[in-house]
């Protein structure tokens, strides 16, 4: 009878161990199931601050003349061709276009200035005795500053391209756009002791990213005496992984079709590219004959909507 009542316990203590196995088995199961959600929200949360401010960098520094989207990889050579396409299609070029006697008259403006690359493309200007324009949006940092008066000292045209070139801020409504072409103009001013008259809208003037309609922005300018300036001929430097021939490929191509070229290229941190470009692109456009000029009053003025068909209110 011991024997068997002992048996019966023996039976009782292996059940409950294997019960309590099992127990300890799924709670660690489940511990360890949290532990590696816990993880991937904390890979998946770091991901994504990581791409926000990747957005915000495009958004707010030299990307930015050409970003209609913000573009996380290098444009292909079909989608360049397609811009360009769209953009020719949005000019009135009827009377630009160029024959085999005409002159081609070329004018380099850079978005996104000034950067650490800034310093590089005005020496390679130099070196090639050409001058350019520079959109520039507003840095206060002690190392920049000093940039915006070389910029004009050395004869360039220093236009605007917003103070802060945050889409969602300079776009937010008419009065936010005025307060930040205020700031960039006083600033410039501050700086160099002069007035800037042209202006490049982020995104240009037919961007898809502003709710409000574009033609409220212009009106701001137009109030100012502003002339603001789109561009008909793309470098294809907005995104990253581009080559330096890619630069020069795009803007030869363009350059060839018109009279009057407004060529936009990219200044930024992330620009090394176009800077490496910019000497071979400047020797191939003079081999052609073409004049390559800073923007002035004398420019011909090229807009996706033309400022003159907006009326005041």
């Amino acid at each position: 009878m011991d024997t068997n009542e002992d048996q019966e316990l023996w039976q009782q203590r292996r059940r409950r161990n294997r019960i309590n196995r099992i127990k300890t088995g799924i709670i660690l199961s489940i511990i360890i199931w949290m532990i590696i959600s816990m993880l991937c929200l904390v890979i998946l949360s770091v991901q994504v601050v990581q791409l926000r401010h990747e957005i915000d960098r495009i958004s707010g520094e030299s990307g930015s003349g050409d970003i209609r989207t913000f573009p996380t990889e290098a444009p292909d050579q079909e989608s360049v061709e397609t811009q360009q396409e769209m953009d020719r299609s949005m000019i009135n070029t009827a009377d630009n276009l160029a024959g085999k006697s005409d002159l081609h008259k070329v004018y380099l403006t850079f978005d996104g200035s000034p950067s650490a690359n800034t310093g590089r493309i005005l020496g390679i200007l130099k070196k090639h005795g050409v001058k350019a324009t520079f959109f520039v949006s507003g840095d206060s940092s002690q190392e920049m500053q000093p940039v915006y008066s070389q910029i004009v000292e050395e004869g360039h045209t220093l236009g605007m391209h917003s103070y802060s070139n945050r889409y969602s801020q300079v776009y937010a409504s008419r009065e936010t756009f005025e307060s930040d072409f205020v700031q960039i103009s006083d600033y410039i001013e501050q700086l160099t002791g002069e007035s800037s008259r042209f202006y490049r809208f982020p995104g240009g003037s037919c961007n898809q990213t502003s709710n409000v309609p574009m033609e409220d922005f212009i009106r701001v300018l137009k109030a100012h005496d502003i002339t603001y300036f789109d561009w008909n001929v793309s470098a294809g430097d907005a995104g990253i992984g581009y080559t330096a021939e890619d630069v020069i490929d795009h803007v030869m191509s363009g350059v060839s079709r018109y009279k009057t070229s407004v060529v936009l290229l990219h200044d930024g941190e992330d620009k090394s590219t176009t800077v490496e470009a910019l000497g071979p692109l400047i020797e191939a456009l003079q081999k052609m004959g073409a004049e390559i000029l800073p923007i002035d009053d004398h420019t011909k003025v090229i807009q996706y909507i033309n400022a003159d068909s907006v009326e005041e209110k």
